[in-house]
């Protein structure tokens, strides 16, 4: 017996040794930035919103998205992206080594510094009170001025936590109305703001900015919080990685790319062209632009009408061919960089209107194929707009919850649409059957109904 725990002993003795030698290997075996760029390729994780990623006429796009491509493009990386399904999800994935970098804005807290590293983009942001500013509307300047003011907020979030201290601090009296739907967002208050629903939210400060970019009619200039600072974040055994990143963003926070990047996504405005068509006195009767020729040309032994595309071409450019929208969207067809190139056209050569139109209706004929199933051709053109404007990604996400949910996936009005709208909220751009993340439908509704209205005016102005 006495022999057997002594073999018992020893087998014991050798598997902790083994164990610990492999413990020993592991360590040794780190994972930082030299093995990142001989791997050729970074993961980040992030989250899906319109600051930090999301994804728009297929194209991936963020603020957070495009400065972590940059620093990839710099050391000749391939970006990867996971996409967390909450803000507390964004640092358990990343110690799961799930990602080597959390692209996005993580608040700067001590207790967290044992097991990240802040590195790379920094901010500085504070709280901010979003205001009605039509004309005749008064302007708070003060925060005690909110005294017996209603003011919106998200229920059991920090921006509530916020206001009921404030009011605390002033003594009490500010009307505070938490909400507690889930369909609805902090941005989605926003826009309930500048649509005169309500008169005052509150934000953080850069998602106030971005949102500015949509509403010209909302003001952002009063501070109701201390400055709080964030950061990207990398685990504590990638120290390289963070010296890079640091580095790198020493180096490049002043430079062209680094500030247009910026200015894309917080200054440079989303707003659609607003006013209906007027025809120009330049034009002969009949005509509706000076493109219609080339509208026949391309419309002719197709599905769709020529005055179909022309109200396509007013929408994205009013038949100007000089403009480049902030997504990147050029030419009188208003083609993205990705979607011109798979249809065979260079960057340059969107604005050439003849290729550009020719190649619209190419893809109006991916799209058309997509959306075939909808068999009623007025109705599948209110899906082709849509997926023209947006990308057939959130169309089809659309259609997946619709279909989830018991509604329609082949009608756009009371259906698809009210799906779309709801994909700016996170328990539906999170659901498993959504594809393409989050999204904010309101531009794209605009659109179907602008350009369908007009389609029907460019018929009564020009009938053949």
């Amino acid at each position: 017996m006495k022999d057997i725990r002594k073999y018992h002993y020893i087998y014991l003795l050798l598997c902790f040794g083994f164990l610990f030698s492999c413990k020993k290997k592991v360590e040794k075996e780190a994972y930082d930035f030299e093995q990142i760029k001989a791997k050729g390729e970074l993961t980040i994780i992030t989250l899906n919103s319109s600051t930090s990623y999301f994804i728009y006429k297929e194209e991936p796009m963020g603020y957070d998205y495009d400065l972590a491509q940059d620093f990839c493009d710099h050391y000749g990386l391939k970006l990867n992206v996971k996409v967390a399904e909450s803000a507390t999800k964004l640092l358990e994935m990343l110690g799961k080594g799930e990602g080597d970098l959390v692209a996005f804005a993580v608040p700067i807290q001590n207790e967290l510094k044992d097991s990240i590293t802040y590195a790379g983009l920094g901010q500085i942001t504070h709280q901010i009170l979003v205001q009605s500013a039509n004309k005749g509307d008064t302007i708070i300047k003060d925060v005690p001025e909110l005294l017996g003011k209603e003011v919106y907020v998200e229920e059991n979030t920090k921006y509530h936590q916020r206001l009921l201290n404030l009011n605390a601090e002033l003594g009490g009296g500010i009307k505070i109305h938490p909400v507690n739907e889930d369909t609805i967002t902090s941005e989605d208050l926003i826009e309930m703001v500048s649509l005169g629903k309500i008169k005052y939210t509150i934000c953080d400060e850069y998602i106030a900015k971005l949102n500015r970019t949509y509403y010209r009619n909302i003001d952002i200039s009063l501070p109701v919080s201390f400055d709080q600072r964030a950061s990207w974040a990398v685990r504590k055994d990638t120290p390289l990685l963070a010296k890079a990143l640091d580095e790198w963003f020493a180096e490049n926070d002043n430079t062209p790319v680094y500030k247009s990047i910026t200015k894309k996504y917080f200054e440079l405005s989303k707003l659609p062209f607003e006013g209906d068509y007027e025809v120009p006195k330049n034009l002969p009767k009949g005509a509706v632009s000076v493109y219609d020729e080339l509208f026949r040309k391309h419309a002719k032994n197709t599905k769709y009408e020529w005055h179909f595309l022309a109200a396509i071409c007013y929408h994205e450019s009013r038949f100007q061919n000089n403009l480049t929208s902030w997504a990147g969207a050029a030419g009188i067809m208003g083609l993205m960089p990705r979607t011109a190139a798979s249809l065979g056209l260079t960057s340059e050569d969107r604005m050439n209107p003849d290729l550009s139109i020719g190649a619209a209706v190419e893809l109006l004929d991916r799209l058309d194929k997509i959306f075939r199933r909808i068999n009623d051709i007025k109705e599948r053109e209110k899906f082709l707009l849509a997926a023209y404007n947006a990308g057939n990604g959130h169309i089809n996400d659309a259609q997946a919850l619709a279909e989830k949910y018991g509604a329609n996936p082949y009608v756009w009005e009371g259906n698809v649409k009210k799906y779309l709208e709801l994909k700016g909220n996170p328990e539906y751009y999170n659901d498993p059957v959504c594809k393409s993340g989050y999204f904010r439908a309101g531009q794209t509704i605009q659109y179907v109904d602008a350009v369908l209205n007009t389609m029907e005016r460019f018929k009564r102005i020009s009938p053949q």
